[in-house]
């Protein structure tokens, strides 16, 4: 009788207990700036490593020759919208790294519009086309102290601008490449 009990408890009690799984944070916002621009964003919880993040910033470009005869400097609103999924929190938890303020490994599909509602520029009469991005990226968030973080990522997606002056549709490739730093609030 002892041997059935002894081996019916080594088999039924890993699946009676759940180990505690690592998760995103509920909400997590905060600030972050790049060699590209600013931008305020938060990400919402939809899963143990799934992640919304909302985002409203200025990304930075540089233009010279071609549609501007100067060389200029434009700053445009960007709104995104970016499913992220955190895939190695359980293991960075169980190695006693600090997963706060999600900080882990991602995959994400950011998906970003560009409107032509204003823009921050060094000349007169700049316009920057309404435009949309779809970009798969993948990316890593670490934690410097409790309140700073930095944020790196990488991806290739499709862009399609709207040249509303002309009527025209254009459609090109697009890479994102991103080197952040951030505050949490």
């Amino acid at each position: 009788m002892k041997i059935p009990l002894l081996i019916f408890t080594l088999l039924g009690v890993p699946f009676l207990s759940k180990a505690q799984e690592a998760s995103v944070d509920k909400s997590t916002s905060g600030l972050q700036v790049g060699v590209k621009g600013m931008w305020l964003h938060n990400e919402g919880k939809i899963g143990n490593r799934f992640a919304l993040r909302s985002e409203l910033g200025f990304d930075t470009n540089f233009y010279g020759g071609g549609a501007y005869d100067k060389n200029t400097f434009v700053m445009a609103l960007v709104l995104t919208l970016e499913p992220r999924w955190y895939y190695n929190l359980n293991k960075r938890s169980l190695k006693g790294k600090d997963i706060s303020g999600n900080s882990g490994n991602f995959f994400s599909l950011k998906s970003s519009y560009t409107p032509d509602w204003f823009q921050i520029a060094n000349h007169d009469n700049i316009t920057i086309p309404n435009q949309v991005s779809v970009i798969p990226t993948w990316g890593i968030r670490r934690n410097l102290g409790t309140k700073f973080n930095y944020e790196t990522g990488i991806g290739v997606g499709i862009r399609v601008i709207y040249w509303e002056s002309i009527s025209y549709w254009e459609r090109d490739t697009v890479l994102n490449l991103h080197l952040r730093i951030g505050y949490r609030f």
